[in-house]
């Protein structure tokens, strides 16, 4: 799971262009094969996913079209067209190029599993709405924003008819909801090496690990800090800048 590929950008979770080829180099020599794509997903398969809808997935796009790779590029969709994301031709030049494009929800909560039913309803079918009148094709796969699951988002998932979620927990294991896959991720970040990634994609115990056990400590601090949690996390950020 990558989030936004540019450069000077001190956010944990965006990786610099010149690491993310060096990150593409090591995973294509560890792994040797394509990334799959999530419709035919098998047991032993690795996919490259990009969260949130940022500009720099025109870039991200291009990097893995030109080694003929297929990523999954999950967009925010209110947030089409704003400053430093996407607008609609740069979510259609993405899907142009063969990658699957699916939704991020509407506005992105911060807390997705603190939402009300009908917010979670709203949030997942009309990003799929838009989504699918825009680009001439339904959209059945969606990522949990902010990586806070709960059953009811899964459920809220289900009902809107989408048949794949990609969460943010680090597992390796497929599970499902009401027929709905469930699909974990290992999270690439700032601070990542092209061996990380390589090694995740490798499907190497350890890494997968040793990331769970990071998740959960942040997910008890998430529930401690409630909604304070994003601007902790962001004041956090802000003095390392």
């Amino acid at each position: 799971m990558y989030h936004d590929v540019v450069e000077g950008n001190p956010d944990i979770y965006n990786v610099e262009p010149a690491r993310f080829g060096e990150h593409l180099d090591a995973i294509e020599r560890a792994v040797g094969r394509p990334p799959a794509v999530v419709d035919d997903l098998s047991d032993g398969d690795w996919l490259i996913t990009f969260d949130d809808g940022g500009a720099s997935a025109l870039h991200a796009g291009e990097q893995l079209a030109r080694r003929s790779w297929r990523g999954h590029f999950f967009i925010a969709t209110d947030m089409i067209g704003r400053l430093g994301y996407l607008d609609w031709d740069g979510v259609r030049a993405v899907a142009g190029m063969g990658h699957v494009v699916g939704s991020h929800s509407r506005t992105h909560p911060d807390r997705m599993a603190a939402c009300s039913w009908e917010q979670l309803m709203d949030e997942w079918s009309s990003s799929a709405a838009v989504l699918t009148r825009e680009l001439g094709q339904p959209v059945r796969t969606a990522s949990v924003p902010g990586g806070l699951y709960s059953r009811d988002v899964g459920r809220a998932a289900v009902a809107a008819g989408y048949t794949s979620l990609f969460t943010s927990l680090p597992s390796q294991r497929l599970r499902s909801i009401e027929g709905c896959r469930l699909i974990g991720r290992y999270a690439l970040r700032r601070d990542s090496s092209a061996g990380d990634a390589a090694a995740a994609a490798a499907g190497a115990a350890l890494p997968w690990a040793r990331q769970r056990a990071a998740w959960g400590l942040r997910g008890t601090v998430k529930a401690v800090a409630g909604k304070r949690y994003e601007s902790l996390r962001r004041a956090v950020l802000a003095r390392r800048s």
